[in-house]
């Protein structure tokens, strides 16, 4: 799927939420986190990253994870625990992308496939919004909590820990 058509069906599946969002163009070499928050002056803590987290069992069994940019997703302790297996890493971007389409830097919670959890640090529910990925590099998403609920996002407790 070409990144046209992959930001057309991330765009659908927010609205679909009946959450309010704002899309929010960008520089695909300012994607990471850290560069676009430091260019575009967004802070830090209300940006958040979707991480795709993947077992080294064949096949893997993966999760979507999002954490906020202050924080580090806990993948050794609470990630592994919660998927139930014995070895967690962060997915390779090849993997990734195999998985949703998505290159990293522009991972989004929204249009991921329907059997892969999605974990979301319960830190994320206090805001009023949070800035996502948007499914490519160009584009970020500012959504409320409830957006990410409304995908089948669960909020869990210390799924990452400050840094």
């Amino acid at each position: 799927m070409d990144e046209a058509e992959l930001e057309r069906r991330v765009l659908a599946a927010v609205a679909a939420t009946g959450e309010p969002f704002e899309e929010i163009r960008i520089d695909p070499a300012l994607a990471d986190t850290a560069a676009f928050c430091a260019h575009y002056g967004y802070p830090l803590e209300r940006s958040g990253n979707c991480i795709l987290v993947a077992s080294r069992d064949e096949p893997p069994v993966m999760a979507a994870c999002v954490a906020l940019a202050t924080t580090k997703l806990d993948v050794n302790k609470r990630v592994r625990k919660r998927l139930g297996v014995r070895k967690l890493s962060f997915a390779p971007a090849e993997l990734t992308r195999a998985v949703t389409g998505m290159e990293i830097g522009g991972v989004t919670p929204f249009a991921l496939p329907p059997d892969l959890p999605l974990w979301i640090d319960a830190r994320i529910a206090a805001l009023d919004a949070v800035i996502v990925g948007g499914g490519s590099r160009g584009l970020k998403l500012s959504v409320p909590p409830a957006a990410l609920a409304a995908v089948g996002g669960e909020f869990v407790e210390d799924l990452a820990v400050e840094t």
